[in-house]
């Protein structure tokens, strides 16, 4: 079966199991949609129509348009305050800087359009803040709708990747290079711009990227706060839920165009990153100084603002969760009766969240950890097309994925469709590369010399594996498994795509409470929904002993 010569090991093994996995549920759907968006209507022959159609009518075009005009605003603005906000807490005493960091990561945690739910009642137009102003001062707030509120929601809950992508890489930046800059004459913004800015950029723009493409993907913050402000990602929807299905080919076609884009975006921060890489000693790590005067009262003010600004949503959230409601309509008085609701109607939709993401996190963990193994210890072009397939999923927001996947898997041999299982492909195969990256990076600190000692006392490669190298990368599985895990249980865009009543998960439940004007269900779902994601942060440092997440 095998030719003379060629060993085939565990390994092995895993690289085919690797190559069927992803062809299955990432080539093939892949493969279908490509094939659906130059299908006509009727599903008949090749044909240019569905691009036809796009580029020719104003209304998908438009939202081409603004898609990228928000995201890449968006991307700019997240990069002007965390950049920023990154190089203060690193290189400055800040007081209180570990709760400033913990706060900034909570506020990351929640999906996006808690956000723009959470803004909308404040600045919606019968929002508190609005209100108060109004029977006040007499004074009209600006709209929250539109443009400017799908911007404010991106920037405030985006910024922290690019704060922690660049604060990660500020930490590891040699002080003596900032000292040899001031020793010819480089000072204050002139060193950061021409020294510091430098070093850290391609991390800057693998931060930036990131924002870009979730932001990109994102379903639910356009469609509940952008009241007209069309995007692409809406558009797939709307495209895909009309007529029972048969825009299809269309939706597809949509659904190419956005991958085209993301796929652009992710090779340009690939290839200026890789021509602007820069590898350091780390001998003298920077150490924090302390500021004076009024440009210690502006650091301060900048880094308490920001965080307010960030975690103001999800306080508010929490704190209107306990205000009685009818279902519809707030209610005098406060108390439980909202969570009262949500354990006797929503009971279903907290359950499968945590039965979905647990059995995803396990296969994420199992299969994760293997595969990092493969690409980091047996480099080959099995292994080298492995790494592609596994950070392939950055690229393809999670509308289209539900999409491709629900256009492969819905008829025989193999039937998905309205399963749970498909689902947990879904979380699987999107949030896989957070625990592969994570493994691979701690795996590739560990000597090999480790693995070629335990071969030759006599354990064979598997056992090698199981025994020796994975107590070891622990702390970057944890570390990836924590991520994941979160993602998963805040994943919407997808979701929305795949499920039905007996699937429903919570991010599913809240969107259609507040699509429905079911505010007070909606706050305490969404309060569950944070409480069990601070728990995950919590149990993160407890068992990392460690107060940074790297993503």
């Amino acid at each position: 079966m095998f030719k003379k010569g060629v060993r085939f090991d565990f390994w092995s093994f895993v690289g085919i199991v690797s190559i069927a996995f992803f062809g299955m549920f990432l080539i093939i759907p892949v493969g279908r949609m490509l094939i659906f968006s130059f299908q006509t209507t009727e599903g008949t022959g090749f044909s240019l129509d569905n691009f036809v159609k796009f580029f020719s009518r104003p209304y998908y075009s438009t939202a081409l348009k603004n898609s990228v005009v928000v995201v890449l605003s968006a991307t700019i603005l997240v990069t002007l305050i965390g950049v920023p906000l990154a190089y203060i807490t690193t290189n400055f005493k800040i007081k209180g800087r570990r709760v400033v960091d913990i706060l900034i990561i909570i506020s990351m945690l929640s999906p996006p359009f808690l956000g723009a739910y959470s803004w909308i009642l404040m600045l919606g137009r019968n929002g508190v803040i609005t209100n108060f102003f109004k029977t006040l001062f007499g004074i009209k707030m600006p709209s929250i709708y539109g443009f400017g509120g799908i911007l404010l929601v991106f920037t405030l809950k985006l910024f922290p990747y690019i704060y922690m992508y660049t604060k990660g890489a500020l930490k590891k930046v040699d002080a003596s290079l900032g000292e040899a800059a001031e020793s010819l004459g480089y000072h204050g913004f002139r060193k950061v711009f021409k020294v510091s800015l430098p070093l850290v950029l391609p991390t800057i723009l693998a931060g930036g990227t990131i924002v870009f493409l979730r932001a990109f993907a994102d379903y639910g913050t356009p469609r509940l706060i952008g009241e007209g402000y069309s995007t692409l990602p809406v558009i797939i929807y709307q495209e895909w839920v009309s007529e029972t299905g048969t825009n299809a080919y269309f939706a597809s076609a949509v659904a190419m165009i956005m991958m085209v884009v993301a796929a652009i975006v992710f090779s340009v921060q690939k290839y200026i990153s890789n021509r602007k890489n820069y590898t350091m000693s780390m001998l003298n790590p920077p150490k924090a100084k302390q500021l004076t005067g009024i440009s210690n009262l502006l650091a301060h003010g900048y880094v308490y603002l920001i965080v307010f600004l960030a975690t103001l949503p999800q306080v508010y959230i929490i704190a209107i969760s306990f205000r009685n409601s009818n279902g519809i309509m707030w209610t005098e008085g406060y108390g439980l009766g909202n969570y009262t609701t949500v354990f006797k109607k929503s009971l279903g939709s907290i359950g499968n969240t945590f039965k979905f993401a647990i059995i995803a996190i396990i296969i994420v963990i199992v299969l994760g950890t293997l595969f990092a193994y493969l690409t980091v210890r047996r480099k080959n072009l099995l292994s080298k097309l492995l790494d592609v397939f596994i950070m392939f999923p950055y690229v393809i927001p999670g509308t289209i994925f539900g999409l491709i996947l629900l256009m492969s898997y819905n008829q025989p041999p193999m039937v998905l469709s309205g399963t749970a299982a498909i689902i947990i492909i879904s979380y699987v195969v999107r949030r896989m590369p957070y625990t592969v990256r994570s493994s691979a990076a701690i795996l590739r600190q560990i000597s090999p010399s480790i693995d070629e000692a335990s071969a030759s006392l006599g354990y064979g490669s598997m056992q090698t594996f199981f025994q020796v190298t994975m107590p070891v990368m622990v702390p970057g599985i944890v570390s990836g498994a924590i991520l994941s895990w979160i993602t998963i249980i805040n994943e919407l865009s997808s979701t929305l795509m795949l499920y039905t009543g007996k699937t429903q998960t919570m991010t599913v439940t809240i969107f259609q409470e507040i699509s429905r004007g079911g505010y007070g269900t909606a706050s305490a779902l969404s309060t569950i929904l944070t409480i069990t994601m601070v728990a995950s942060l919590l149990l993160f440092f407890k068992l990392t002993n460690s107060e940074d997440i790297n993503l």
